[in-house]
């Protein structure tokens, strides 16, 4: 069959996690990316791993989500413990934290479901599910496509240079294997679909020769309200998966590098620390100023009722998709280099990066003492995003791309 611009495409999006509740990046991005192309007039399926870690009952999905996306899930455990990470380590050549995601029933409810509907496109949401393209390609003739969320290696090679001793080197076996892995998948795919320029740009370095399509996760602009009239001045928030390695490296490295010196200055200001899963060493924290407040119903009522949004990222890759969502609620956000990857933004305009500690203290600095900077930041970043990341018109265009293809 030929496909035209406009022809209605079935698509299966495939991932190691449900993507609701949407609140992480790659849950955002996969769930976002589906309701547009329903909104777009495409009918979709979500396949997805239920883990231990990440549990919710599909029952509980709201029905209106469900009346539009047709959701199937897979209970699996991919609890982490010491005795299978040391005999991955030593019997595979797989990286422990892909293997986790290897499971039978998986499978077998994959097959199934090829078996029993047809798709134009499979779309697979992370390397994660990569394994399953055999199974795929033997039940379904669908363009197969890899959605890049990011450079996966990458994230542990960053991550590798920021330990030491015996912790440095099980982390740099781990980008290891794991780039062997991307490595092999890479090119078996139909297309791929990287979320920033500079991960397609990687991806071609790396060896990709297939067609590819640059992605970004944005926002639904209808949604969002920019409100600033009830904003906690001055103030300090950080918003994200706190069961996330880089994450929680980013906030100790701030504390410990950081916020001594900011409390000293302004002892009344107040940082907040919002997110799920935190281990003891931040959800037990105390230290003068320093408030967490562990999971928070509404993300972006937090958002919106704070002032300076910090994401002092050291790893990790790929699209920091809380800064684009604060973005659009105009905060005024500090952080790194890697913060910021992925995000055509420009500093002292939109935002403000910082990549030590002494710079990281100047930018908030700037923030505090002068509200004009504060509020013309906020502003700005909220105009950049709403024009440059709309969730409709981004996914218009890889629409486009898939029926193109196909």
């Amino acid at each position: 069959m030929r496909y035209l611009e406009g022809d209605i495409l079935r698509i299966l999006q495939i991932s190691n996690k449900l993507p609701y509740p949407p609140k992480d990046g790659g849950a955002i991005a996969t769930l976002s990316m589906s309701r547009s192309f329903v909104k777009l007039g495409h009918e979709v399926s979500i396949l997805s791993m239920n883990t231990s870690k990440h549990y919710f009952d599909p029952e509980n999905i709201p029905q209106d989500l469900k009346s539009i996306i047709d959701f199937h899930t897979v209970n699996i455990d991919t609890d982490i413990t010491p005795l299978d990470a040391f005999k991955n380590l030593l019997f595979s050549k797989l990286p422990y934290n892909a293997e986790r995601f290897i499971n039978e029933d998986f499978k077998t409810k994959l097959v199934e479901l090829l078996k029993n509907s047809e798709f134009d496109v499979i779309q697979l949401e992370g390397l994660y599910v990569a394994p399953y393209i055999d199974s795929i390609r033997k039940h379904s003739k669908a363009i197969v496509s890899m959605r890049a969320h990011n450079i996966e290696f990458e994230i542990w090679e960053r991550t590798a240079k920021q330990n030491v001793a015996l912790k440095k080197y099980y982390l740099k076996n781990l980008a290891s294997r794991i780039r062997r892995m991307e490595l092999k998948y890479m090119n078996s795919y139909d297309c791929v679909i990287p979320i920033t320029s500079r991960d397609d740009n990687s991806l071609k370095k790396l060896g990709c020769i297939i067609p590819s399509h640059v992605c970004p996760t944005g926002i639904f602009t209808t949604d969002l309200d920019d409100n600033r009239n009830s904003i906690e001045y001055p103030s300090l928030f950080h918003i994200g998966a706190l069961d996330w390695g880089p994450n929680q490296e980013g906030i100790i490295w701030f504390l410990d590098k950081v916020w001594p010196k900011l409390n000293k200055k302004y002892p009344e200001l107040k940082f907040y620390i919002a997110g799920r899963n935190a281990p003891p060493k931040i959800s037990k924290i105390n230290i003068a100023g320093v408030k967490y407040l562990g999971e928070v119903e509404d993300a972006h009522d937090l958002m919106r009722s704070k002032a300076i949004m910090i994401d002092p990222l050291l790893s990790g890759s790929g699209m920091r998709i809380k800064i684009i969502e604060g973005m659009a609620l105009g905060k005024s956000i500090v952080t790194t280099s890697i913060g910021t990857e992925g995000i055509n933004s420009t500093h002292d305009e939109n935002i403000l990066i910082a990549n030590n500690p002494d710079s990281f203290y100047t930018e908030i600095q700037k923030l505090l003492d002068n509200f004009d900077n504060f509020e013309v930041l906020g502003q700005n970043a909220s105009q950049f995003v709403r024009l440059k990341y709309d969730n409709i018109e981004i996914t218009k265009k890889l629409a486009d791309f898939y029926t193109k293809l196909l």
